[in-house]
């Protein structure tokens, strides 16, 4: 099957009936159907019927290597810097559907998957390992365009470094068996996000030393027998575009996944009870510096988006003679420039690496994914501060269908807006910033890739430092 377009995309997940709870309620019916996933759904599938638009179809897809069929580029295994520039060009095409708000459109797992099965070599020999595994699997996901969700974080029972679960239960997703037909998991695991709406999930545990059963990765179905997900509260403010333009649209769940002895069959385990695997693949493999290279792609067109409602508001309300709205405006646009250089550096500084592969520089991601944590919450901030009370001030869209609209006329009108107009300008400040919605975004994008200061110190850890001592030493003689 080539690409496939968004009412393929919608007709299959609507068809796995997978378990979902939401409020206490299993969902019935077609999930995409529901308030809190039909928004998000339709974004979805207008992103898959971009491939099949003539004037983007090159941009979109590339010949299949097993089928000659088109499917998403994103799968793309780059080999020269010009592949790099065109998944660079395609992750941002998607994400200027959304401005960058849906943080796990489908490129961002095609993208992982890609990269675990081109280092697949590093598996190779080892026990209890099954390279061949991910590499078919990878080419059964691209050839049939199937949407991934995925799961790497353990539940916060302790974080403290010598925690060690003692449950007579399995509270983290653990094996409990191993068995002819493949192994048996329970337990649960956090955070996957679109977890319900997508064809299957991906689990990677790297598990804790010394422990070796604890290291596993595997993909199934999400519709799995005995696999459930448990969403938290729904940020969809409502159906209306004029008062919820972002969250009626690209509202991403967030899931609990839960494994009620969840039978693994074999041919779908990549590896298991070996913790050295675990803890290494992730890292020695191309998953980062591919991953960062799709996540830097989408913040930029995402920072370009906040640049542009802190730009309507000055205009909208005439406040740009002012010095420190001048100052805060320039914030966003150093950012911008900043992070639209280090992905051109990170694209012109790329080598082929082991599994022969482009790869984009690492460090210059590395240093790019140091930034973002620290700067959105600032643009939110900076949106705040300039909308101020004006992000009060915000009636809804039946407001102005009622007989106070010629009060609203007179009163909310603005230098640059008639009165409906910016309102719906400040309210898609407010969807963007104020909203359950929005304040979601400024959390994923402070822990998008992990911890802030763990991120920062890796930098400094892994840094070559040594050129710049010798240097210094060369000129105090």
């Amino acid at each position: 099957m080539p690409a496939i377009t968004g009412a393929q995309y919608i007709d299959r997940i609507n068809k796995l009936k997978t378990n979902v709870w939401i409020d206490g309620k299993q969902v019935t019916g077609n999930i995409s159907e529901h308030p809190a996933f039909k928004g998000v759904m339709q974004s979805q599938a207008s992103l898959y019927d971009l491939q099949h638009d003539e004037k983007l179809k090159e941009l979109m897809t590339y010949p299949s290597p097993t089928t000659g069929e088109a499917v998403g580029l994103s799968f793309l295994m780059p080999k020269t810097k010009e592949d790099l520039a065109k998944k660079r060009a395609m992750v941002q095409q998607w994400a200027r559907e959304s401005n960058g708000m849906m943080g796990r459109s489908p490129d961002y797992m095609n993208t992982t998957l890609m990269t675990l099965a081109a280092s697949a070599h590093l598996m190779e020999g080892e026990e209890n390992c099954f390279p061949e595994n991910i590499r078919k699997y990878y080419e059964y996901v691209r050839d049939n365009d199937l949407s991934l969700t995925h799961t790497f974080i353990e539940p916060q029972v302790d974080r403290s470094l010598n925690y060690w679960e003692r449950s007579t239960e399995p509270i983290s997703a653990s094996i409990v068996d191993r068995t002819n037909e493949g192994l048996v998991v329970k337990g649960a695991r956090l955070l996957a996000t679109q977890g319900g709406i997508t064809d299957e999930m991906l689990l990677v545990s790297a598990g804790k030393p010394y422990d070796d059963e604890s290291g596993f990765a595997f993909s199934i179905p999400s519709n799995s027998k005995g696999l459930k997900f448990i969403c938290r509260e729904s940020f969809v403010g409502g159906d209306s575009k004029f008062n919820y333009p972002l969250s009626s649209r690209f509202e991403e769940m967030d899931t609990i996944v839960v494994f009620d002895n969840v039978v693994v069959p074999w041919e779908r385990v990549f590896f298991y009870d070996n913790i050295d695997v675990a803890q290494s693949y992730l890292n020695q493999s191309s998953f980062q510096p591919f991953a960062l290279h799709q996540v830097l792609s989408r913040q930029i067109v995402k920072t370009e988006f906040m640049l542009g409602i802190v730009l309507s508001i000055i205009d909208s309300i005439n406040i740009s003679i002012y010095h420190h709205v001048q100052e805060k405006a320039a914030e966003i646009m150093v950012a911008l420039e900043t992070l639209k250089a280090l992905v051109i550096k990170s694209e012109v500084d790329a080598k082929v690496n082991e599994s022969g592969l482009m790869q984009p520089d690492f460090t210059t991601l590395r240093i790019a994914i140091n930034i973002y944590p620290k700067v959105y919450p600032r643009f939110t901030e900076i949106v705040q501060l300039l909308g101020a009370s004006g992000l009060m001030s915000i009636p809804t869209e039946s407001a102005f269908h009622s007989p106070i609209r010629k009060d609203l006329d007179q009163y909310l009108q603005s230098k640059g807006n008639n009165a409906e107009d910016r309102v719906k300008l400040f309210r898609l400040a407010w969807d963007a910033t104020m909203s359950p919605f929005g304040t979601r975004q400024t959390l994923y994008e402070r822990f998008f890739f992990g911890d802030p200061v763990r991120l920062t110190l890796g930098i400094y850890q892994d840094y070559d430092k040594k050129p710049y001592i010798e240097l210094i030493k060369r000129k105090l003689e």
